[in-house]
């Protein structure tokens, strides 16, 4: 069992920056992929960013390539979301989530359904 908790969500204005983070506690965290997920009202859960056990392998959605960064300190259990030049239509409830890989690179990072563990989320909301 993962634990998962985010926190740094809040509100912004557009152009501004945030970091949310991910703290994990239970089973040893550095066996887990872990990936950023929002949800918007009235659409569906999307991918925003994933990161590899050891953290060598990241990948991140189009739509905040150059703009988001993930990255994971296994030391101190906790991913990070970076969030620079922020959009109002980034606003959402975004999450964390885990599962165990063990490859450096995995081809459904994208698919929410094949994560284990969720956190409960953290609102983000950016004004224009």
């Amino acid at each position: 069992q993962v634990q998962l908790v985010e926190s740094g969500g809040g509100l912004v204005q557009a152009g501004g920056s945030l970091r949310l983070s991910c703290a994990a506690s239970g089973r040893t965290f550095s066996n887990y992929a872990v990936a950023w997920f929002r949800q918007a009202p009235g659409k569906e859960r999307e991918f925003v960013a994933a990161i590899s056990r050891t953290g060598g392998t990241t990948y991140t959605d189009g739509s905040v390539k150059g703009r988001f960064t993930i990255s994971r300190d296994n030391a101190v259990n906790t991913v990070y979301l970076e969030m620079n030049s922020l959009k109002p239509e980034d606003t959402a409830v975004y999450y964390c989530s885990a599962k165990i890989v063990s490859r450096a690179y995995w081809s459904d990072y994208r698919n929410s359904r094949t994560y284990d563990y969720w956190g409960q989320g953290t609102q983000v909301t950016v004004s224009s």
